[in-house]
């Protein structure tokens, strides 16, 4: 692709709103679809999103907004998905448009609910995208601080370097650093599990467990995400990367990380539906914890830290025993 490539993002939240803002340093139009119109109209008069971010301010000339799906489909050549896994499908099943030669990558950080796949494989499985023209965008990063432009570190992964390359180019700047990996389907459930850790380490901050425990709870966390990894997808990988550890402590330890707010509140005897509506924002670990679950079922990977939080969310154990039992299995 000689020429810059046409790049719309999907989604209203704020990792989509971080992500337009870095397409913005490098791009002279950036797409833009939001499901909702009033959120589009209140960025075209007052040059931030109403909802997320509000701190990233936009020249709206830049961008190319639409609520129409298809519209956005037709006009990009590169499609970045940032939508909140548990509405992905919805909105996929919008679409109506031929994409299977579109680049396709995913900044979704879950699996498909109704499906049970990480989002490159649904898309593989469901709309015939070749899996060198899918890719991953993954962290250490918070939308927030992408917003306050303070320095972060971006993994883009895809079978086809060229395709990596060529996303890299256009999401790096001087405040974002990116770096290159061929292990798409590897990162991808890094980018899923570590919000499940990440509430894990919520819901012991809740119910009291210091910062000694934490420690424990994230060195074992960082195996066990290995040990679950390798079951599903085995080839040469560093699991200490920035792509996997670094995504994980970040979103174990931020006061950004809205898995580990959505866990404090359950250690503190919230229940998942009063801590859901509490928060404004998606806690992608909570849909993810079921899926981890599920699917290791089959795998039967070592994972007690997943089945302690599939327990307290799905099984409606107490949190305090559950963790209490999780202590003895730590080490």
């Amino acid at each position: 692709m000689s020429k810059k490539p046409k790049i719309a993002v999907f989604g209203g939240g704020s990792w989509a709103t971080a992500i337009v803002k870095m397409l913005c340093e490098n791009l002279e139009q950036v797409g833009w679809y939001m499901r909702n119109q009033n959120s589009i109209d209140y960025i075209k008069e007052n040059e931030h999103n109403p909802n997320y971010l509000s701190s990233a301010e936009f020249n709206v000339d830049q961008l190319y907004l639409s609520s129409d799906i298809n519209q956005m489909v037709q006009y990009a050549d590169v499609l970045i998905f940032a939508i909140p896994s548990a509405f992905v499908k919805v909105e996929l099943d919008k679409i109506t448009e031929d994409f299977s030669s579109k680049i396709i990558f995913s900044a979704i950080k879950g699996i498909v609910p109704e499906t049970g796949l990480i989002v490159g494989q649904h898309f593989h499985q469901h709309y015939k995208i070749p899996f060198e023209n899918i890719g991953v965008i993954t962290g250490p990063c918070h939308a927030e601080e992408v917003a306050m432009e303070r320095l972060s570190y971006l993994t883009i992964a895809c079978q086809n370097p060229i395709n990596s390359k060529l996303v890299a180019k256009y999401l790096s700047s001087n405040y974002i650093k990116t770096k290159i990996s061929d292990d798409i389907i590897g990162t991808e459930y890094a980018a899923m599990l570590k919000n499940i850790f990440a509430i894990a380490a919520g819901i012991a901050h809740g119910l009291g467990y210091g910062d000694n425990f934490q420690s424990v709870l994230m060195s074992n966390s960082i195996r066990e995400m290995k040990r679950f990894i390798k079951k599903v997808h085995k080839m040469k990988r560093n699991i200490n990367n920035s792509a996997y550890l670094g995504d994980l402590l970040v979103t174990g330890y931020s006061v950004f990380s809205r898995n580990r707010m959505f866990g404090n509140m359950i250690g503190k005897g919230y229940t998942v539906k009063s801590a859901m509506m509490e928060m404004s924002m998606i806690a992608e670990g909570y849909y993810a914890s079921k899926s981890a679950y599920l699917l290791n079922k089959k795998n039967n990977a070592k994972t007690p830290i997943i089945n302690a939080v599939y327990a307290i969310l799905y099984e409606n154990k107490n949190p305090k025993s559950i963790f209490k039992k999780l202590t003895e299995l730590l080490d």
